[in-house]
């Protein structure tokens, strides 16, 4: 199709305040060169063949605030166990990978659930029932843990005797010492990812790549804001841009992890910041440095101010004084800096960095964020607008389906106020949404359901949880796109449709905004254009 088309008789959401709504767009050189109705689109006669849109609507590309998007690619070739609910299910859809992929060296899987092994507790015993043959290695929903049976414990030579990297716990037994298969945090990093991640080959990371790719652009989401770049996925980028196969728009924050000597990870912001020189395409930019400091709530390992129902509690993966140089480093060489922050004690770590880093350097304009903020103490809410943080959020993680567990881990009126987005932009805080694929699916309208209802994309027939905290379909779809295209310093080109930005747009077969919120799970993407050109379906035409 030619680069100078013009899309005619839609719906079109532009999100532009000074013109909400139009019919026609027109692209030319992968640029919006007109936006407005289809009489004026008319009579400045425009050139190139013409696309009927039938009164379909078209939205803004969605920005994928929060993705890993190699991760997405890579779990969506594993056994799917989020709706594995007990362990007989476990074992059928482990044993359905194993059957179809018996060349494998090892058994894959992905997304299963603390509520669905015995008390919550994985363990090697129960995996090696399930899987006698091959190791087996399969990650939490949560992407926090990952466990393995007693093939794979050998493969990683954990035994008794191995220690627990700095922030992370390898699972034991507490009456002999073994290693349970169960690893947390940065043990799941450094030890099993690690080395997954070293027996992978190119070709396996390519074929990701093309695998994430697929599964966003026909969802509607036409950049994603990588939150765990490394070395190989940055090759793996590198790869697809130099052959133009890059259709996917990528911002990435590089992934910083905690290290013992503090020299390493100064050497990692350095490393980022010659990476943000270097790349500065409109397909792929690198824009600053991403640190995990504390995990999740459902495994009890996100750090909290006041214990868990159960009297424990977590320690920081980063504390005050090993996270605050980095942050000041990072904020020093023009990077924003993104804190994985859970719990309410996490979120005041990673504010108080913050805090620290403006003291030293001053104001920057660097958007600083923080990631999930699923719980914060009220005290601090304020302080994100006051820092100019912005609450990176994802909608899909406050599913009704998947909160039990969640709430029943705080036992208390903390369960009442998770996922609060109307206190963050009450309080003057820009809100971007994203989903954190693949520790939650990644297509973005279940996403705006969840938003806007706080009812269950994964069974819709569950009450409303929360539903004060629900937001106008308005407000959350701009959350997906020009406020998640301002965070990550996109705006000039991405998030709405007016002349001069690029020409990211998506067409569906239904209208959210006319149909009741339901309409948000049934519609598909008929249409996906990049830099205007049509990327999905293959062949672009609309049907």
């Amino acid at each position: 199709m030619s680069d100078h088309v013009w899309y005619s008789g839609g719906r079109v959401f532009t999100g532009a305040a000074s013109m909400p709504w139009a019919e026609s767009i027109v692209t030319r050189d992968g640029r919006i060169e007109f936006v407005g109705s289809d009489a004026d689109a008319a009579a400045r006669g425009t050139a190139g063949p013409r696309v009927d849109l039938g009164g379909r609507t078209v939205l803004p590309g969605f920005v994928d605030g929060h993705a890993h998007v190699l991760a997405t690619g890579e779990a969506g070739l594993r056994a799917p166990l989020t709706d594995a609910g007990d362990p007989q299910r476990i074992r059928q859809r482990l044993r359905e990978w194993a059957e179809a992929n018996p060349g494998a060296p090892r058994v894959l899987g992905r997304g299963w659930l603390f509520s669905a092994v015995p008390g919550g507790r994985p363990h090697r015993a129960l995996l090696d029932e399930m899987i006698p043959d091959r190791p087996a290695y399969l990650d939490a929903n949560d992407y926090h843990s990952v466990w393995l049976n007693s093939a794979a414990l050998t493969e990683l030579g954990i035994t008794r005797h191995t220690p627990d990297p700095p922030g992370g716990r390898i699972v034991r037994d507490p009456v002999t010492g073994e290693p349970t298969g169960h690893l947390e945090e940065t043990a799941a990093q450094q030890l099993a990812w690690k080395f997954l991640a070293e027996t992978a080959t190119d070709a396996d990371r390519d074929r990701h790549l093309r695998e994430a790719m697929t599964a966003y652009l026909s969802s509607g989401v036409t950049c994603a804001v990588d939150m765990m770049l490394d070395e190989h996925g940055l090759a793996t980028v590198e790869r697809a841009e130099r052959g133009g196969e890059l259709e996917l728009r990528m911002v990435g924050h590089w992934f910083v992890p905690r290290d013992p000597d503090p020299d390493r990870q100064l050497a990692q912001v350095r490393r980022a910041a010659e990476l943000s020189a270097r790349h500065r395409s409109d397909r792929f930019r690198v824009t600053g440095v991403k640190l995990v400091v504390d995990g999740v709530i459902d495994g009890c390992t996100a750090a909290m101010l006041k214990p868990y129902a159960g009297g424990d509690n977590a320690e920081p993966i980063w504390d005050f004084d090993s996270l605050a140089p980095v942050v000041t480093a990072a904020d020093a060489a023009g990077l924003q800096v993104a804190l994985h922050a859970i719990g309410d004690r996490a979120v005041r770590i990673a504010l108080d960095a913050l805090e620290h880093a403006r003291r030293i350097n001053g104001p920057s304009p660097n958007r600083h964020r923080i990631e999930h903020l699923e719980y914060v103490d009220p005290a601090d809410v304020p302080r994100l607008a006051e820092l100019g943080v912005t609450a990176s959020m994802q909608p899909v993680h406050a599913d009704p389906a998947i909160r039990d567990n969640w709430a029943a881990m705080l036992g208390d009126e903390r369960a009442e106020r998770g996922f609060a987005w109307p206190e963050m932009t009450g309080a003057g805080a820009r809100l971007a949404f994203g989903t954190d694929a693949p520790t939650a699916p990644h297509p973005p309208l279940p996403n705006m359901f969840i938003a806007h209802t706080r009812r269950s994309a994964l069974d819709p027939e569950l009450p409303a949880r929360q539903p004060q905290f629900a937001l106008p379909l308005l407000a959350a779809i701009t959350h997906g796109t020009a406020d998640s295209a301002w965070a990550c310093r996109a705006e000039p080109d991405l998030g709405v449709l007016r002349t001069g930005m690029l020409a990211d747009f998506v067409v569906l077969d239904l209208d959210p905004f006319e149909e009741e919120p339901d309409a948000l799970l049934r519609a598909r993407v008929l249409r996906t254009v990049v830099g205007g050109r049509t990327v999905w379906p293959p062949g672009g035409t609309i049907t």
